[in-house]
C-alpha cells in the first residue's frame, strides 16, 4: 500500500481475487491473487501488465461487471461497487460499445441521462463533450459509419459527459493515430489540472511514462511493482553507453564480462555498462588495446526497461 492520507484515496483495492471455473473441464483459473494498491485523489494512476495478467478484469470488478471471489474495493470512501458512486465515476471499456443506429450526439446524450443529467443542460454539456474529444464534425453521423478511432472518442465523450471525480479508462489510445493519441493525452492532463483523478490501462508505455504520477504493474495476477515513476525509474543501476571505435576481436572477448553489446556500426561498438566503476574499467581496457573512446552517455532507465524486467 502507498502512504497516501486516508482522506485523500480515491480508489483502495486490498486483498483482491478472483477465480474463474473453465466450462466442460471444470480446471480453476486464479486470474487474480491478493491485489492491493491505492489510487490518491487528483492523481493520474498506470495500470501496467502483460496480457492475461489480470487488468481488465480488475477494471470490470471495479465496475461491478462481475464479483470478485475475495478482497474489498472502495470507491471515493464506499463501497464498491454501489449505485450511489458510480454516478460519480466515468467509466471507458477497452472496446465500447455504442448503439449503430444512434449518432454520437444520440449516445452521449443517452449516457448522461442515465447518469442523472436532463433538460438543455445535458444537450449542452453533450456537444460541449464531443467537440472536445474531437467529435464535433461527426456529431449527427450515423455511428456505423464511424472508424474504431472515432468510436473510441465517442466513448470518452460518453465517459467525460456527466463530469465524473473519477475516470476509468481501460485502454483508452486503443485504435487512435498519433494524433488521437496526443489529442487524448492532453485530455487526460486537462481532466487533473481540473481535479479529477485518472486511472488508466494501457500498452502503450511511453504514454504511461508521460502521463503517470504513479503505476502498478501486474504479472499473473499479483502485483510485482507499484510506486511513484520517479522512485521506481531512480532507483536502478546507473547505466552508461559507451561507445569504442575500431576494437579487436581481442578487446571484444575482454569486454565481454563488463558491458552488454547492444549494437555495432561500422567499427564502432556501442555498449551498456552498468556502474561507474565499470565505465572506468571499460573506458581504461579499450585505450590500453589502442581503441578509439567516441562517447561515454548517461543512460536513464524507461519504463519500459523495467516492464520488460518485472512483468515479462
Amino acid at each position: 500500500m502507498s502512504s497516501i492520507r486516508p482522506g485523500d484515496v480515491v480508489l483502495s483495492v486490498t486483498s483482491l481475487a478472483k477465480t474463474f471455473r473453465k466450462p466442460f473441464t471444470g480446471r480453476l483459473v486464479h486470474a487474480l491473487r491478493g491485489v492491493s494498491f491505492e489510487v490518491g485523489r487528483g492523481e493520474i494512476f498506470g495500470f501496467l501488465g502483460p496480457n492475461g495478467a489480470g487488468k481488465t478484469t480488475t477494471i470490470k470488478m471495479l465496475m461491478g461487471f462481475i464479483a470478485p471471489t475475495a478482497g474489498t474495493m472502495e470507491i471515493l470512501g464506499v463501497r464498491a461497487p454501489a449505485p450511489e458512486v458510480m454516478a460519480r465515476v466515468g467509466f471507458l471499456p477497452e472496446n465500447p460499445y455504442v448503439y449503430p443506429y444512434l449518432s454520437p450526439r444520440e449516445f452521449v446524450t443517452m449516457c448522461g441521462r442515465l447518469s442523472g443529467l436532463h433538460g438543455t443542460a445535458l444537450h449542452h454539456r453533450a456537444v460541449q463533450v464531443i467537440e472536445r474529444v474531437g467529435m464535433g464534425y461527426a456529431i449527427d453521423r450515423s455511428v456505423r459509419a464511424l472508424s474504431k478511432g472515432m468510436l473510441q472518442r465517442v466513448g470518452l465523450a460518453a465517459a467525460l459527459v456527466h463530469d465524473p471525480e473519477l475516470l476509468v479508462l481501460d485502454e483508452p489510445m486503443s485504435g487512435l493515430d498519433p494524433v488521437g493519441r496526443k489529442e487524448v493525452r492532453d485530455l487526460i492532463v486537462e481532466e487533473k489540472h481540473g481535479g479529477r483523478t485518472v486511472f488508466f490501462s494501457s500498452h502503450i508505455l511511453s504514454d504511461v511514462e508521460m502521463l503517470c504520477d504513479r503505476v502498478c504493474i501486474l504479472r499473473q495476477g499479483q502485483v510485482v511493482v507499484s510506486g511513484s515513476l520517479r522512485q521506481l525509474l531512480g532507483s536502478g543501476k546507473r547505466r552508461s553507453e559507451v561507445t569504442i571505435g575500431g576494437a579487436s576481436s581481442a578487446l571484444r572477448e575482454a569486454l565481454a564480462p563488463l558491458a552488454h553489446v547492444t549494437r555495432t556500426v561500422g567499427d564502432l561498438l556501442v555498449m551498456e555498462v552498468d556502474g561507474d566503476a565499470q565505465v572506468r574499467a571499460v573506458v581504461e581496457r579499450a585505450f590500453a588495446d589502442g581503441a578509439r573512446l567516441e562517447g561515454v552517455a548517461a543512460k536513464r532507465e524507461t519504463l519500459e526497461d523495467l516492464f520488460v524486467r518485472q512483468a515479462l
